[in-house]
């Protein structure tokens, strides 16, 4: 294994073209298909529905994880998934001719979630079997930047490509040409991939449902008998509770009118601070966090850093609900602060569930099924966030935001963090 890993190319081979993929169908599927449909003629009933309903793989793929620890190699899901994605937004373009397009393209999309999900797993179980704690802490920004560039390209650049061949070629025909054009750079991505991925983890032995329905039974059991796993619960839910709650109101605040203390922007304004200034920021943040991460390691002092990054950059926006500024530069300032601070802040999350609930027997299997609650933890006050801004209005709710990030700090301060020895040493037993 030893020999495999030393002939392995550098991870900035590999590390920037899967993050790629992984976030391409993710965005497709939450952002891009809900503007096609609603450019396509079906209700905002519906696109809301069937759009959420369909990203429901990426909370569930810890159920499906440990099957995947059973066949063939991490790499090999990896690229397939990559290949068979593209293959699926290649159909998806060609459903969208026919007279039930609707329902063809949503089971479509469901595939793809459930391949996407699929790919995801992989593609972290390559991630921290491949790398060294060190490695990791030092290339994980790096995840989160490609990942965000594949959002803005997707939110972007391909939406934009679409808007522009709707007035030539029509919205049917405009869309299509689109998928296609997913569905070639996943394709791409996956030859690319299959000859670039790490490959020292050798063939899994084949096993039967049975033993697969055992290793996840065994998988949740472990799972929960990991030292300290309630704190660690505990620190990946609270530390996005602030952000869960913000994050569904910030782009209702910019839209509502003045009248209901919104900031009374356009949309293509909205999506100018998103797509440019937001995702610029979002990306250094990310890649400056891995390399202070890198050089300090994850302690004390250096998660309760990443914390204060993360949630005070919302008082942003609670300054903003006070001085309702006119200048789309003070706003967009806002706007590079918080997404500065949200890429630098997440960091240490992913590195947390990666050093200190992955390591053992099921690393990839464990990291999926963290991530899985996490996303479940961060659902639950998005889901009240609506209600409660209504309830107080943007001013009163974006100080409750800020009240909000105190239990991120608490949980931050508390929860115990495994000294390096003890990763590596539960990595040797793993093995």
């Amino acid at each position: 294994m030893a020999d495999n890993k030393a002939k392995a190319l550098h991870p900035m081979y590999w590390i920037p073209t899967t993050w790629f993929a992984m976030g391409l169908p993710f965005v497709a599927l939450s952002g891009a298909s809900s503007i096609m449909y609603k450019n396509m003629g079906i209700s905002d009933t519906q696109i809301a529905f069937w759009t959420s309903l369909i990203m429901l793989p990426w909370t569930l793929k810890p159920l499906w994880g440990p099957f995947l620890e059973l066949y063939k190699t991490k790499k090999f899901f990896v690229y397939i998934t990559q290949i068979f994605t593209g293959i699926l937004f290649g159909l998806l373009g060609l459903t969208l001719q026919l007279d039930h397009f609707f329902s063809f393209s949503i089971a479509i999309l469901t595939i793809i979630a459930i391949s996407g999900a699929t790919h995801d797993t992989a593609a972290d179980g390559v991630y921290l079997n491949e790398l060294s704690p060190k490695l990791q802490a030092k290339y994980v920004g790096w995840q989160g930047a490609f990942y965000n560039v594949a959002k803005v390209f997707s939110g972007g650049a391909l939406v934009y490509l679409a808007g522009q061949l709707e007035q030539e070629i029509g919205i049917t025909n405009a869309w299509m040409v689109v998928m296609f054009a997913y569905g070639i750079i996943m394709l791409l991505l996956g030859i690319y991939n299959m000859r670039v991925l790490p490959s020292s983890q050798g063939v899994a032995k084949a096993g039967s449902v049975r033993e697969g329905f055992a290793t996840l039974k065994d998988v949740i059991i472990s799972f929960f008998q990991k030292k300290n796993i309630w704190y660690s619960l505990c620190f990946i839910v609270f530390y996005r509770f602030a952000e869960g709650q913000a994050i569904k109101i910030i782009p209702l605040f910019f839209k509502s009118t003045r009248a209901e203390g919104g900031l009374e922007l356009t949309t293509s304004q909205i999506g100018l601070l998103y797509g440019v200034f937001g995702a610029i920021a979002f990306v250094l943040g990310s890649i400056v966090a891995g390399n202070f991460i890198a050089k300090r390691g994850l302690d004390r002092k250096t998660l309760l850093v990443l914390c204060a990054f993360f949630n005070l950059p919302f008082a942003a926006y609670a300054f903003l609900a006070i001085t309702m500024p006119t200048d789309l530069y003070v706003i967009g300032t806002a706007v590079v602060v918080e997404y500065f601070g949200y890429g630098f802040g997440f960091v240490g999350l992913i590195l947390f569930m990666m050093q200190n609930i992955a390591p053992g027997k099921y690393k990839m299997a464990h990291y999926a099924f963290g991530s899985g609650l996490m996303n479940l933890g961060f659902m639950i006050p998005s889901m009240i966030s609506g209600w409660l801004s209504d309830l107080l209005g943007y001013k009163e709710f974006f100080i409750w935001v800020l009240i909000a990030t105190i239990p991120a700090f608490v949980v931050t301060w508390l929860v115990p963090l495994r000294k390096p020895e003890e990763i590596v040493g539960e990595e040797e037993i793993a093995e």
